[in-house]
This record gives structure tokens, sequence and C-alpha cells, in this order.
């Protein structure tokens, strides 16, 4: 398979970037509001446009001079143009240029990566006469968009599909070659993993030292990201995608739409995710809000692995107050592994993959269909199914994870439904491991 292209997207703070992306993609993927520095990692996500697929990658606003955070934001964004095949540069059109417009610029041209200047908020002809002093900026002709609207965006995709390289099933010229097929390479899904936890635990810190770069910003003050991140590396186990996500705080202590957007998006990772890294400040003991995301991510059916971090700070005593805290406060969480770390230091980091085996394991498990009927017909026997649901036959008809396909006579009641898949868990080592069920009514 062939390696995909990657189109970055960059400007100053609040002309436009994310709302590019998401009219690009064609959902909300990146946050967006009414002022500048909501974006502030380097967020990926996957986009198409006439049979080309490539990731397309939105970055925080360039501002060098500015603040240590401000710096960092823009190294992200710096980092991000390495493996560019095209670069989007977003200028507000409105304002014209600006000199941190000139410095991208500037920064772009020495680059030698292709680059489309972007004209953001051109809603309509009267407006485009403003763009072409945008040529001044040595990038080529500017090209009229309105992000918020739509406008200009089927141009610009076409533009940029010129500087990539061609499907496999198209031809040069961009046409679809009939009968070509592209074959499925097989490959297996990628295990992944949500960190969550409150707001400057250390998550960031984690997720960087997880994955051996500073790919996400980091700085000591919280909620410096916003949204979900996901990164994958390789492993002994196979590939692991690991999301850095938003801190997230009890619902009557946000009082922003930003951070509003980033506890969804948080939620949203673990709902999506297939292992739960909860990241705990260990200097503050087990919090109630603490407990209230390990039974978040509990309901969600995630495998869970609690991290401890900051553990090198605390004395004997603080330590053994701590382990208290977790076995009163998060009993429901059973055999979860809890691992000690210093995420800043790296010590205790290197045991979370191993903590993480027996769910990646189970994660690829197939089960003979011979066993899986055996195991439902116990089953049945033990417990028959309310209202003379009776289920026929049973598979396991794909991994990654396990999914299960039970052919039943009616339809099959939830509260069955979750005594089944406990039976199926149990017998073949499952654990906490999401696993997937799915019926098929079969007549009598």
């Amino acid at each position: 398979m062939t390696e995909r292209s990657t189109v970055v997207v960059v400007g100053r703070p609040n002309v436009g970037k994310s709302t590019l992306v998401n009219r690009i993609v064609g959902r909300r993927e990146a946050i967006v509001e009414e002022k500048p520095g909501v974006t502030r990692d380097r967020k990926i996500v996957p986009a198409d446009w006439r049979g080309y697929e490539f990731d397309l990658v939105d970055t925080g606003g360039w501002l060098p001079g500015g603040s240590e955070l401000d710096q960092k934001v823009t190294k992200q964004s710096e980092a991000a143009l390495t493996n560019a095949q095209v670069v989007l540069f977003v200028v507000d059109a409105t304002i014209g240029i600006t000199e941190e417009d000139a410095g991208v610029a500037d920064l772009l041209r020495r680059t030698g990566v292709p680059t489309l200047v972007v004209a953001n908020k051109v809603d309509d002809q009267r407006h485009e006469a403003a763009m072409w002093d945008l040529m001044s900026l040595g990038l080529g002709e500017p090209l009229p968009v309105s992000a918020l609207h739509g406008r200009g965006t089927g141009d610009l995709l076409d533009r940029v599909v010129e500087f990539l390289p061609a499907p496999p099933d198209l031809d040069e010229d961009g046409r679809e070659i009939e009968d070509g097929e592209v074959e499925d390479d097989g490959r297996r899904a990628v295990f992944s993993v949500a960190l969550i936890g409150r707001p400057n635990v250390g998550k960031s810190t984690l997720f960087n030292r997880l994955i051996g770069e500073d790919r996400a910003v980091v700085h000591d003050l919280p909620g410096t990201t916003r949204d979900a991140i996901d990164t994958v590396i390789e492993t002994e186990h196979g590939p692991i995608c690991f999301i850095d996500t938003a801190g997230m705080r009890r619902k009557s202590r946000i009082d922003e739409g930003t951070e509003y957007f980033s506890m969804v998006r948080a939620l949203q990772a673990v709902d999506r995710a297939d292992s739960a890294l909860l990241v705990i400040d260990a200097t503050q003991g087990i919090t109630h809000q603490d407990q209230r995301l390990a039974e978040r991510i509990d309901v969600a059916g995630c495998p869970i692995v609690v991290v401890m971090n900051k553990w090198e700070t605390l004395d004997a005593d603080a330590r053994a107050d701590v382990v208290y805290q977790l076995g009163q406060k998060m009993a429901f969480l059973g055999d979860a592994a809890v691992l000690k770390v210093s995420a800043l230091r790296g010590s205790g980091v290197q045991k979370l993959i191993p903590a993480l085996e027996s769910a990646i394991e189970a994660y690829h498990r197939r089960v003979p269909t011979r066993q899986v009927n055996d195991v439902i017909r116990k089953a049945q026997q033990a417990q028959p199914g309310p209202h003379g649901v009776r289920v026929m036959y049973a598979t396991q008809g794909a991994i990654d994870p396990p999914t299960f396909t039970l052919f039943s006579n009616k339809d099959v009641p939830p509260h069955y439904m979750r005594y089944l898949e406990r039976m199926l868990r149990e017998e073949f080592d499952l654990g906490a491991t999401p696993i997937k069920m799915r019926v098929r009514k079969r007549s009598e």
C-alpha cells in the first residue's frame, strides 16, 4: 500500500484554518470558535477528493514572537511541514497581509514545499478584489475561498490534488480506470488507547513520552490540549494508536464553548477507543472527578489501566494514602492494572505497553465456531431465553474487536444479550476488551 500524502494547513491565529479543515472533510473534526488560539496541537484527519486520499493536518496559529505557549504551538506548525506534499497557507482576505502573514510566507518560501495561498472569507465576488494584495507574499496567485460557506473549496481541492501522486485506481490524468480494483491489503485494525484525565495531570507529557517525540504541546497551563490527537506507533505487539485528549472537568466548571467541545471530543475518544489510560496526579490523591472519569470509562466497556503520575514526588506515607484511596474509591474497577510512573522523567512508562498486552491479545483473538456454539448452547441450557427466544447458531464474524453474530428465532432482549456476552467473555478470557454482538432473526 502506498503511503498517504500529507496536506498541511497553516496560518496565523483566527484566519479560519479549522473551519477550512471541517469544510474539506465534511464534518466538525476541528474545534472552531471566534477567537484566536483555539487550535494548539497538530490534528490529522483523513480526507479525499476525486479518488485521491490524503491526510489533512490542522495546525495551531503561527505566532513565533509570542509567549512561551505561542512559540510551542508555532514549533508544532513548523514540524508539520516536514512531510508535507502541499501546504495551504490561509490568510484573512478581509484584513490583508499582516506582519505575521509575511513571516509565515517567508518561511514557506524557504522550505520549497508547494504552497497554495488561500484567501479566506471571500464570501462573494465583491470581496475578490481585496485578495490580489496577497500576490505580494511571493507564493503565487491566491485562491478565493469562503471556508464558512463552502465557496471555492472545490476549486481549491482541484488544485491540491494536482500536487499529489495519482492513486492506484486512477490514471495520470485523474480519470477512473474502468474495471480497476484495489485489493484489500489484509491489514488488521489498529488497537487504540485513549489517555484520559483531569486538566494538567500530565497526559500530554506521557503521550509524548510514549510516542518518542514532542507530538503534543506541553505547558503548565491547564487546558492546553483542546482536541483529541491520534498517533500510531509500532510496538512488539503490533501498531498501537495513542489518543491524547483534553482534560475533563465537571460540567458545572465548564464555562466556555471551546472547553465544552474539548470535553465532547474526549468523551468521543473514550467511546471509540479499545482501551484507556486513566492518568491521575498522585500528588492530589484520588479526586471525585477522577472517580467519575473512571466510571465513564468503565461504562464505555474499555479495558482500563490506572496511571498514577508524578509518583516520584511522594514520600512513603503519601504513597500509602493514595493506594488506600484508590482501593476505596475505585473498587469497581476490579483487577485493573495500576502503574506508578513519572511521565516527566520516564520512570515506569516502559510498563504501560506490557500492561495492555492481554487486552491487545484479546482484541485480535479468533474463536472457532464450534466453541462459540458450545458456549451459547450451555448458556441457554442454564438460563433459557425469555418469551421463547432461542439462539440457533452463532459464529465469530470478525476480530479487532471480536465480533459475534447470533442467529435467533426472535429479537433478543438487551438483558439476555448481556448475559450471553458475559458467558462468551468469561469462557474465552476476553476480560474487559470491547466485543460486538449482532443478531439476525431467522424464521423457524
